[in-house]
């Protein structure tokens, strides 16, 4: 269900029911394969670069999770109590996804470009909010919370959480086998997410942090495509869901994406420096 998740800055929101991950990743690469086509048909493309534009908020791809049982059919991530928030079962499961969240974010946001969109920016001289604030509603800490769009991983309602740091670049299967992976060994091993940033704006904690120098508590998540495979290349986690064989490949094909852009000398480094220093 198509919806205008921001008029001011024109980004169109489409939802999926919920369903069993493996047919809701389906889905969501025959939307990609299907708005192509038909962007193709009409002499156009369709694109789903995470940061196409400067001035322009990013492309995410969030994952909202919860656990069904299917023999009571009720969602185990639900509080019994009516409360809003997540069940012990839950916040077990939170708690092994946010131990790996760096290795998800891997996969989750796997191109160079994904890394331009998870950033907080100072605040522009513009006449929109979201660029006056420097606000890209793309996370850029490593924290969770209540409804609350500038943590890593919401909690919207009572029985699901929402992992925002997921782009429109995602490899939805990967991620999702790794989400119910690290959410699993949480469950197993009784594990806490830690505690809640709650409605804090996180935003307005990295202009602090850039005026300070940094002092902050929050751990930010990785802040390039070479730190998030770094990441993943020594969660042990990662090794066992992927296997050996394609950990290692993964590992070697993304670092070699990160190496080309690191030798790169773009536009912007030669307008900036060429004659800087005659």
């Amino acid at each position: 269900s198509p919806r205008l998740a921001s008029p001011r800055l024109a980004s169109t929101q489409v939802d999926f029911d919920y369903c069993e991950a493996g047919e809701l990743c389906d889905r969501f690469v025959l939307l990609r394969m299907m708005a192509c086509a038909i962007a193709r048909k009409h002499g156009c493309y369709a694109s789903w670069m995470p940061k196409p534009m400067k001035e322009r908020t990013g492309s995410g791809a969030h994952l909202n999770v919860s656990l069904h049982d299917f023999e009571s059919e009720a969602n185990l991530f639900k509080r019994t109590d009516g409360q809003a928030g997540l069940s012990e079962l839950g916040l077990h499961f939170l708690g092994g996804v946010m131990r790996h969240l760096d290795a998800i974010v891997a996969v989750a946001c796997p191109t160079v470009n994904s890394y331009k969109r998870m950033v907080w920016s100072p605040p522009a001289a513009s006449s929109s909010a979201e660029a006056q604030s420097g606000f890209s509603w793309a996370p850029v800490y490593a924290s969770h919370g209540s409804n609350n769009r500038t943590n890593a991983v919401r909690v919207p309602a009572s029985g699901r959480f929402e992992i925002r740091a997921s782009d429109s670049a995602v490899s939805p299967h990967l991620a999702s086998a790794l989400t119910l992976a690290a959410g699993l060994e949480g469950i197993e091993k009784k594990l806490t997410p830690g505690p809640s940033r709650g409605y804090e704006n996180l935003y307005e904690r990295s202009y602090e942090r850039s005026q300070s120098g940094g002092g902050s508590d929050a751990r930010l998540l990785p802040r390039n495509l070479g730190e998030a495979v770094d990441a993943f290349e020594a969660d042990p986690l990662a090794r066992v869901v992927f296997g050996e064989r394609m950990h290692t490949a993964w590992v070697q094909f993304k670092r070699a994406e990160w190496q080309e852009y690191c030798t790169h000398v773009s536009d912007w480094e030669v307008a900036r420096y060429l004659r800087q220093f005659g």
